[in-house]
């Protein structure tokens, strides 16, 4: 496996060196034109049309998808992997290979995978193949022995270690593992053993999710942003986001229990509890909007507003104990009212979220006549 794409990587560093020869100018001419092209979006590149996927363009990307690969198997956050690279560029990426940052924040390393079997299905390509496996085995390795995933792996100082749903990393990464061992069309290619490892993981996953669900006065409520890797507990990352249960992160959770096929009650336990939370916690009678400040130049404001007629909403962090909203600044200190932080944090944050008004509304009734079905 490692030696197909050794030996594709070594061609590319040959032709980029071709490249930067003088004799090299016909091939400057062709890169100028190329770039001329109109690419997709990376953040589009899984929601195109099925036949898509065998198309040149698609493996051009893949190919790109190849050259940003790790050494250990991951990849790196916040890249433009469909963007046209000049041959200078793609050497200059082969060399960073060793300077590993790899990670599952902000969509890295899961939608490489998911990218990558989309297009092996399609085209049939070794190299992509075996780069999928690679990034698969990444996976495997960076999960803790207690079920949960960092965000960073090899895990890194600070809160980049601690388990982390923030932005549905850890929920996500699950989801590909649960595709693999279900034999989704994409991954059929999969071997059973990697098949029967994703299986596992995915468990271990779930019983990581039903341990760290917190408990307040006897009662379950939702789940952090991330947890402490040791005690499990919610736990800080950035100044502005404290140890808190999270309406955002917890919608993809309950949701991703409710699609386990045959939930034992812990399992319903959980979903109900969690539902029974967000239930209590709405908010109603007012907006979250942006507003032209005419004071301060004519720029856009962030600001709660009152309104009786507003549809619910929830804050991102409640206070665990209270279930009071709480917002925080870049000072860490902890307020009760979202314009008494500073604006630059107050209009640069997602601090209200609306995710779980469609999960009480439709997944919620969905996964209860589902339930029942299976009694």
């Amino acid at each position: 496996m490692t030696s197909r794409l050794t030996i594709w990587v070594a061609g590319l560093l040959l032709a980029s060196a071709v490249f930067c020869a003088p004799a090299a100018r016909a091939q400057k001419t062709n890169d100028k034109s190329t770039a001329s092209n109109s690419p997709i979006d990376w953040k589009e590149s899984l929601k195109q049309k099925p036949e898509w996927y065998a198309s040149d363009e698609a493996v051009r990307i893949a190919d790109n998808v190849l050259l940003y690969q790790h050494e250990d198997g991951g990849w790196s956050k916040n890249i433009d992997m469909a963007r046209v690279l000049t041959e200078k560029e793609k050497a200059g990426i082969v060399k960073q290979k060793s300077e590993a940052a790899s990670n599952i924040d902000n969509g890295a390393t899961y939608t490489q995978l998911a990218y990558l079997a989309k297009v092996y299905t399609a085209r049939k390509l070794d190299r992509h193949q075996d780069a999928f496996l690679k990034g698969v085995d990444y996976l495997f390795g960076a999960q803790y022995a207690n079920g949960g995933w960092p965000q960073y792996y090899p895990v890194r100082k600070g809160y980049y270690g601690h388990i982390t749903f923030n932005d549905n990393a850890m929920i996500n990464v699950m989801r590909l593992l649960r595709d693999i061992a279900q034999k989704k069309s994409s991954y059929l290619f999969v071997d059973e053993e990697r098949r029967r490892r994703a299986g596992s993981a995915v468990e271990k996953g779930v019983e990581l999710i039903l341990k760290t669900q917190v408990v307040v006065k006897g009662e379950r409520t939702v789940w952090g942003a991330q947890h402490d890797a040791m005690t499990l507990l919610p736990a800080p990352a950035r100044k502005f986001e404290p140890a808190s249960l999270s309406a955002g992160e917890s919608v993809d959770i309950v949701r991703f229990l409710m699609n386990i096929k045959q939930p034992d009650s812990r399992v319903i336990e959980a979903i109900e509890s969690a539902v029974a939370w967000f239930e209590k916690t709405k908010i109603n009678g007012i907006r979250w909007v942006e507003k032209r400040d005419a004071s301060k130049g004519g720029i856009f404001e962030r600001v709660a507003v009152k309104d009786p007629g507003a549809e619910p909403i929830w804050a991102r962090f409640y206070e665990i104990g209270t279930n009071r909203p709480i917002f925080m600044g870049r000072d860490g200190v902890i307020k009760y009212d979202v314009m008494e932080i500073e604006a630059e944090r107050r209009n640069n944050y997602r601090w209200y979220v609306e995710e779980p008004s469609e999960l009480l509304a439709k997944d919620y009734p969905a996964w209860k006549k589902k339930l029942s079905g299976l009694n």
